[in-house]
């Protein structure tokens, strides 16, 4: 079977609960974005899924990918992935929204993980210290940040049984070596319940839209052994470099380049050494609480290093 037709009898699953489609038409709308358009497997199959949300009237929590495979918290390192989990509810807070019926803190052996159930999938209720086999669920990711959302297909069962929630906090001590792409000034898509960093003024979720505009740092710490990926969202990068949201805006716009942002925080922080205390999500360490510390005195061997990474 064709990587094409895979991928049609894939969306075919999903929505032939909700609307008529045939495996031809939707092999037809992927073969001619791949083939005459040059568009990416991936983006060609978020674009045909896409049109079918909008014309079965859905949104993306509301068809399954078909599968899911039980994992532990430590391994949620990717958004959009079909999940199990089996967890504790650690704490629920008040939803911000109408459209949201419980949002909380789910945690297992391995870690912790926010958790968003929608109101119209009509799940039961989640109870605080409870334990619950999570059947298809899926993730998410803010700044670094993954999440799980439940939704219409999701299976809840309530378990008898206790779990040991365990800790999942870094300290990581070294030198800011590198800076990566998505740092700076970026901008996010600024539909409900989405926060992905646009591409290109483009959301993979939904096409092209007018960003909000967000600032953060994606950097790279080595403490000698090992090199740590560390993410800084806007109130950590603000207390770390003393550069607002508002004033990088302003010096983006007179600059008239969003890049300059980027390139005058690393000139401040690359080759620094840091403590650096936060939670662990997937591979990225979450800056909570960063000290400056003294570091040794060969700047420029950090900065080489840095380059050839």
């Amino acid at each position: 079977m064709s990587d094409v037709r895979q991928h049609a009898d894939d969306i075919h699953d999903q929505f032939s609960d909700h609307i008529d489609v045939s495996v031809d038409d939707i092999t037809e709308r992927l073969t001619t974005l791949v083939d005459e358009y040059k568009v990416p497997m991936d983006e060609a199959r978020r674009s045909v899924t896409n049109h079918y949300l909008e014309e079965a009237g859905l949104e993306r929590e509301d068809i399954s990918s078909g599968s899911s495979e039980a994992v532990n918290i430590e391994d949620v390192d990717e958004p959009e992935e079909w999940i199990d989990l089996t967890a504790k509810v650690i704490e629920l807070w008040d939803p911000r929204s109408d459209s949201v019926a419980q949002v909380g803190l789910l945690g297992d052996p391995t870690g912790t993980i926010k958790f968003t159930k929608w109101a119209k999938s009509d799940l039961p209720t989640l109870e605080e210290g409870g334990v619950y086999e999570l059947r298809n669920i899926v993730t998410d990711e803010y700044q670094g940040r993954f999440s799980v959302k439940l939704n219409s297909t999701t299976v809840v069962e309530e378990r008898d049984e206790e779990i040991e929630v365990g800790d999942d906090s870094s300290i990581v001590e070294g030198a800011l070596v590198d800076m990566q792409r998505g740092s700076g000034l970026i901008k996010r898509c600024p539909k409900e319940d989405c926060t992905r960093v646009l591409q290109n003024g483009r959301c993979s979720e939904h096409g092209e839209v007018e960003g909000e505009f967000d600032l953060r740092i994606k950097a790279v710490v080595d403490d000698g052994i090992d090199a740590h990926e560390v993410i800084f969202n806007k109130e950590a990068t603000e207390d770390l470099t003393g550069l607002t949201l508002e004033e990088a805006k302003d010096m983006a716009m007179d600059a008239l380049d969003t890049t300059i942002v980027a390139d005058e925080i690393a000139d401040d922080i690359v080759g620094t050494y840091y403590r650096i205390e936060g939670p662990t999500f997937g591979r990225y360490v979450l800056a909570d609480d960063v000290e400056e510390l003294e570091g040794p005195a060969d700047a420029e061997q950090l900065l080489i290093k840095a380059r050839s990474m």
